[in-house]
């Protein structure tokens, strides 16, 4: 079976890696560079902290099961000489700044322990052992064991090398341009810049770009571009250890107002820059700098982390989020035409939920039994249906 999967960012490499490994004949279609897009400007979070109970929550719990091995797979796979992914579980913690904060940080963490999240209330002194550079002004804090994070560009570009060695093909500077289909309607291919692929399946992955391909397929999809900015400090010695964030930052993910919105995220890399996050946008693509965001994403920074007063900032970047109206992925087959498949949608979470996702693709490509129930994943799914029709009118 032939698959052309549009995107190269972590969702296509991933499901290009999976699918390629069971057998699939794969050729990833990609209108710019590997990870070129939204997996280039983002931290590389794999979290279960941030999602309410429910199907997202189940994912990101499959996921955090699966990091680990593929981690290890892609190294032993790929041998000392690729650049590592960088994986880190360093769990993450989660704070409240203001007394009326803290219950209901408290209470999220209780919904989250009723279904089997690592969720520990921890007093501020824990806190601070945890990290002691954290501001001494909480009022709450929750413990998460089991989040992580890795490098995201190295992380697809290992995916994409997996992939190759299993026979994978990747075109790059491609950008799809139209769909192919049999005498009946079924799609057998895409039409792109250097011509034709033809395929017996299609795989949607193009993240924010996904309603763009949608369109250019003959179809309609209500994923819409999220912006969100980064800081980036100079290099210093660690002095944040986990993912630390503000109890703000878990509203601004659920939320589906298109007014800016800013929540503090701090957290190390391997390199020893801090990232300080994040922000939240709906202004289309439009990518161009707001020193506006930039400046009001710094100074809460300074709520959690009083230090970071004195650090130097090396650089800014944005990036668009693939957001959907009702805060759930696309994963699985389009019933309006017949081999085509979408895998989108996952907007801040698409770097943790790859694994899974491709997971659940591979398995509804093969007609066997998904890891987790894809229903509330459908494209038809009924909170989604009222969108569709949206985008169709």
């Amino acid at each position: 079976m032939r698959v052309a999967i549009i995107g190269a960012g972590i969702t296509g490499a991933a499901c290009a890696r999976l699918l390629a490994r069971a057998g699939y004949d794969v050729t990833v279609v990609e209108r710019g560079a590997v990870a070129g897009g939204t997996s280039a400007s983002c931290e590389g979070n794999l979290l279960v902290s941030d999602k309410t109970p429910g199907p997202e929550l189940d994912l990101a719990v499959d996921a955090s099961v699966r990091w680990p091995l593929v981690a290890r797979e892609l190294h032993d796979e790929l041998g000392p000489g690729f650049p590592s992914i960088e994986f880190e579980p360093k769990g993450g913690l989660v704070v409240s700044m203001t007394p009326e904060g803290a219950e209901p940080l408290r209470a999220f963490a209780a919904s989250q322990r009723a279904v089997g999240i690592h969720a520990r209330e921890i007093a501020t002194d824990d806190a601070l052992e945890l990290e002691p550079h954290l501001s001494r002004e909480i009022t709450a804090a929750v413990h998460y064991p089991q989040d992580a994070q890795v490098q995201p560009v190295v992380a697809v570009e290992a995916l994409l090398a997996s992939a190759r060695r299993a026979g994978a093909r990747v075109m790059t500077s491609t950008e799809v341009v139209g769909s192919l289909h049999d005498a009946g309607g079924r799609m057998a291919g895409v039409s792109t810049s250097r011509g034709d692929v033809h395929a017996d399946l299609v795989v949607n992955a193009a993240g924010p770009w996904a309603g763009e391909v949608a369109g250019a397929l003959g179809l309609s999809l209500p994923v819409l571009p999220r912006r969100g900015m980064v800081l980036v400090t100079t290099r210093m010695p660690h002095r944040v250890f986990r993912k630390v964030y503000d109890a703000d930052y878990v509203g601004a993910t659920q939320s589906g107002d298109a007014d800016l919105q800013t929540s503090t995220v701090v957290e190390s890399t391997a390199a020893g820059t801090v990232l300080i996050g994040s922000s939240r946008q709906r202004v289309g693509f439009d990518d161009r700098l707001d020193v506006d965001v930039i400046r009001e994403i710094a100074t809460k920074s300074l709520r959690l982390f009083p230090f970071l007063e004195d650090m130097q900032v090396l650089r800014t970047y944005g990036g668009f989020r693939p957001y959907m109206p009702d805060h759930l992925p696309v994963i699985g087959a389009d019933p309006r035409v017949p081999g085509l498949y979408h895998v989108t949608g996952h907007e801040g979470a698409g770097i943790g939920l790859s694994v899974s996702s491709a997971e659940i693709l591979l398995a509804l490509m093969n007609g066997t039994t998904p890891p987790l129930d894809p229903a509330p994943f459908a494209i038809d799914r009924p909170t989604l249906t009222p969108h569709l029709q949206e985008v169709a009118s």
